[in-house]
């Protein structure tokens, strides 16, 4: 069984209407569901011949990003707030200037097949494809005032930073069991992820770019492939990021064993530390600090301070991901990792140690869908329940 990610955001024709032929005429209603925050709104604007078209509100140009698909136009724009039952009314107006908008987002790919992205003129992440020894990874990424939130070690050396797991790389994703393969670890009979191309895209209100990923056993045979799709948005705040990966098997059955050592995750530096740093760990069921290991959790917020400012990353698991709402490898020295295959270690089941196992047929593929929120201060101080909604529960567009 293949599991999808809910849209972000759905359109909604009245019923019995059409859409007008001149867009001088088109209305957008946007009504939220939820409290929002950071709420990135798609619409598929149907029967419009291509053209460049813009959103208004009020008075005010809303920057907005388009494509022309078939016989209609995708609109994709970000809401800063909104609360629920706020009703908003944007005017869609052809533009008649050939100026050219300037990218928010932009994203390049070198010749190792690095990618790089910088929001609003700043650096945010490079996508190194070419270190590893056995993965790709993000390294490095900084928060939205240039703070590094990844530790250096396992990539760099620095003075006065822990030494442990070095395969804890930047923000990652891998699994420590598939087919009985180990791509966790950097041990020497571990198996590999490898890029095999990446597809770069800019734009105005969120960047993307694609990587096709072969999964190399150790013995040199390819059991798998996948397809990442990145998507970075220019939020005013922070920094927001959506990972989107499908797997599919090659030559038989994938297997995803149960084990806690998986799956999307990231090293957060020593001084974010829940033990050893002033970092604190919190999740949407109440869970905090230590306790949150092996526990399900919608979402789980990691934060602590970093260069005298106090910063975090949330993590939110997709409402349509594998056994939502998953369970967390995320422990006090600054591991920080979604795991939904590690049941039996998490639930300590030792009587039942492939409790966890999921497998994907020949033919079939997983699909898994994580956002990334890195923000300033606390999460009480930085809208993390609302961000979640924007994931979570898309707000409803009447076209009229």
């Amino acid at each position: 069984m293949i599991f999808w990610a809910m849209p972000l955001a759905f359109s909604v024709i009245n019923s019995g209407s059409t859409v007008p032929s001149s867009p001088k005429a088109i209305t957008l209603v946007l009504s939220a569901n939820a409290d929002y925050h950071n709420l990135v709104v798609h619409s598929h604007v149907p029967k419009l011949k291509a053209g460049k078209f813009k959103l208004q509100l009020a008075n005010r140009a809303v920057n907005t990003q388009q494509v022309n698909r078939g016989n209609g136009v995708d609109l994709t724009w970000i809401v800063d707030d909104m609360k629920k039952g706020d009703v908003v009314r944007y005017r869609l107006l052809p533009v008649v200037t050939t100026a050219k908008s300037s990218n928010r987002v932009v994203v390049t790919s070198n010749s190792k097949k690095d990618v790089v992205i910088e929001v609003d003129g700043k650096p945010f992440a490079t996508y190194d494809n070419h270190t590893g020894p056995n993965k790709p990874y993000f390294f490095p990424m900084y928060t939205s005032t240039g703070k590094l939130i990844l530790r250096h070690y396992g990539v760099e050396t620095v003075p006065g930073e822990t030494h442990d797991h070095p395969h804890h790389r930047g923000l990652w994703f891998t699994h420590g069991d598939v087919n009985g393969q180990d791509f966790w670890s950097e041990d020497p009979k571990a198996a590999k992820t490898v890029t095999t191309n990446v597809i770069p895209n800019s734009g105005t209100v969120s960047g993307t770019f694609i990587a096709h990923t072969d999964w190399i056993a150790n013995n040199g045979n390819k059991i798998a492939t996948d397809e990442r799709k990145v998507t970075i948005y220019a939020v005013t705040d922070g920094r927001l990021l959506d990972f989107e990966v499908e797997i599919s098997p090659v030559g038989g059955p994938l297997v995803f064993g149960d084990t806690k050592e998986g799956s999307f995750g990231m090293r957060l530096p020593d001084t974010m530390r829940n033990v050893g740093g002033d970092g604190h760990i919190n999740s949407d069921t109440g869970v905090q600090d230590a306790k949150t290991w092996g526990k399900k959790a919608a979402w789980v917020d990691y934060f602590g301070t970093v260069e005298g400012e106090t910063i975090g990353v949330a993590i939110f698991d997709s409402t349509g991901n594998l056994r939502h709402p998953t369970t967390w490898h995320v422990r006090d020295y600054g591991l920080f990792a979604v795991n939904p295959f590690g049941l039996h270690d998490f639930e300590n089941d030792k009587a039942n140690p492939k409790k966890g196992n999921f497998t994907v047929e020949v033919g079939k593929y997983l699909t898994l869908k994580y956002r990334v929120f890195i923000h300033k201060g606390s999460t009480m101080e930085s809208h993390i329940t609302e961000t979640w909604n924007s994931f979570s529960i898309p707000p409803a567009i009447v076209i009229e």
